[in-house]
């Protein structure tokens, strides 16, 4: 795997691999010694795996990370704690842990690369400040429920550096937080399902995968699922969830501008629109629209806290954006702009 992995990264001239390491111990050891711009980095490893290989390389030299992540759930549930943890993006090997198919995702890989090596080193290192979190036990607000009567509705788009920036806006949200946020994360299926896993545990509001025709409650995180574009129609009184699979938008199933554009359609509610981190402008036409349609705010994320600053800074050229701030401020910019931080 190392050999096939550096062949392919050497056949392209603008990049050098200048070390392999053969489990995380050695990988920490020459990521001091060598100083490579970036980092792939397996997770099953022996001795020590990716993931502890991963905390101490961050908190010691912080690098851009690439994960190289097996199709498996289990394999999926590791990537998004790798990516909460720091590591900037990941490619899916084609069929498993051990994969000589590997040239499948080259074009990938190798784009990823050059992405990563572009991440400024102090947004990597705001981006790694972590307050560690534990499971929070029961969700919600013991006197309301989750309702379904609410008066306001949040659309939130992310992709590249997204896990990270969600880990840290959705786990800072209040339990009694009494609206619905429906989030597109760009990602595939298997690792939203994990992605809504591991952010259910860590939140006092609940966090779910979303389901066609499912109803939309207050107090709840929708997560688009992978390969699915995610919208929101309301009937007879209550809104609910429709997921379909017409084209992809931009390159994106799902699309952020799909979301956007059916929640700028539900007139009867306050509706709110944030883009954090990801490259590209996936969202950005969407927020425009939704602005033209009477939204209540628009929120962007600061480029001095993106991963990658292609999103954000594709609304903020279309002069759509209400308020610009960085990852740790937008969930108390959401308590504002909703008036829950007046309740």
């Amino acid at each position: 795997m190392r050999k096939l992995i550096s062949r392919l990264i050497a056949e392209d001239t603008a990049l050098e691999v200048i070390g392999t390491a053969r489990n995380g111990l050695e990988a920490v050891s020459m990521v001091r010694e060598l100083k490579p711009d970036v980092v792939t980095l397996d997770i099953e490893m022996p001795e020590m795996n990716g993931l502890e290989a991963l905390t101490i390389i961050m908190e010691h030299r912080p690098t851009p990370i690439l994960m190289l992540s097996s199709l498996t759930q289990d394999g999926a549930l590791a990537t998004i704690t790798a990516l909460q943890n720091g590591a900037v993006d990941f490619i899916s090997k084609p069929s498993g842990s051990v994969s000589f198919d590997l040239f499948k995702v080259k074009e990938e890989l190798i784009f990823k690369i050059k992405q990563a090596s572009q991440i400024p080193l102090r947004n990597l290192i705001v981006n790694n400040i972590t307050v560690s979190k534990v499971d929070v036990g029961p969700k919600g607000n013991p006197q309301t429920g989750f309702s379904k009567k609410f008066d306001q509705i949040l659309a939130l788009g992310t992709s590249t550096g997204g896990p990270k920036a969600l880990d840290t806006v959705i786990t800072a949200l209040p339990a009694n937080f009494p609206y619905p946020l429906l989030v597109v994360q760009h990602m595939p299926p298997k690792f939203t399902k994990s992605l809504a896993e591991r952010l259910n545990r860590l939140s006092r509001v609940r966090v779910v995968e979303a389901e066609d025709n499912q109803l939309v409650l207050g107090g709840t995180v929708y997560i688009a699922p992978g390969d699915y574009h995610m919208t929101v129609v309301q009937t007879n009184g209550e809104f609910r969830i429709r997921l379909h699979q017409e084209p992809q938008v931009q390159g994106h199933r799902p699309s952020v501008d799909v979301l956007f554009d059916s929640i700028a359609k539900c007139k009867s509610l306050k509706r709110h629109f944030i883009l954090m981190t990801g490259m590209g402008s996936d969202g950005a036409k969407g927020m425009l629209a939704a602005k033209a349609a009477g939204a209540h705010s628009t929120i962007a994320e600061s480029k001095e806290t993106c991963i990658v600053y292609g999103m954000p800074r594709s609304a903020v050229e279309l002069g759509c954006v209400d308020y610009t701030v960085p990852v740790h401020l937008i969930t108390s910019k959401i308590l504002e702009v909703t008036g829950v931080l007046k309740r």
